[in-house]
């Protein structure tokens, strides 16, 4: 963990390295938040990371959804995620599928990306496999840009989450 004051004090280079691991694969993100320094709270930080994303405009914010890895996908089989996805899919038993499940998942997730144009995104925090499942089936009937929107939320509530691990008031 850093304190947010030492957080605050860092060179531009050092932020962002502290935190380029809370938008995935994306630190354009704190790039564009070093410069509004310095944050009162760990929340000012999140919305002020948030903002950026926001003023970003499409084509970003598409890549930064893109940049996640899909839910017990290649990248989980193949050890291929960050430490945090990683641990964030562990977390919710997505590595203790079982064989239908994995088979659904699979299925699903490749329908979601043909449907939409980029992987099915949810802050797995407090889920389960079978929770996760049934948000990709309800959520793989909705028109792309609501799911652009809602992959940006579940962007922001796993940005949120991550802060929280990394750094202290």
């Amino acid at each position: 963990m850093i304190a947010l004051a030492e957080l605050n004090a860092l060179p531009a280079d050092a932020f962002i390295g502290a935190l380029q691991g809370i938008f995935e694969h994306s630190p354009w993100v704190p790039a564009g938040a070093a410069d509004r320094r310095p944050y009162p709270s760990r929340d000012a930080l999140h919305a002020a990371m948030c903002a950026v994303v926001r003023e970003a405009g499409l084509e970003a914010q598409l890549g930064l959804i893109r940049a996640h890895p899909e839910l017990a996908g290649r990248a989980a089989i193949a050890g291929g995620l960050t430490a945090a996805s990683a641990s964030e899919q562990r977390g919710a038993g997505l590595d203790q599928c079982s064989a239908d499940e994995y088979a659904e998942l699979v299925d699903l997730n490749h329908r979601y990306r043909q449907r939409h144009g980029f992987p099915f995104i949810l802050a797995v925090r407090g889920h389960t496999r079978t929770s996760i499942i049934a948000s990709l089936r309800e959520r793989l009937a909705r028109d792309t840009p609501t799911e652009i929107a809602e992959c940006l939320r579940q962007i922001e509530r796993i940005a949120a989450l991550r802060l929280a691990d990394l750094v202290r008031e």
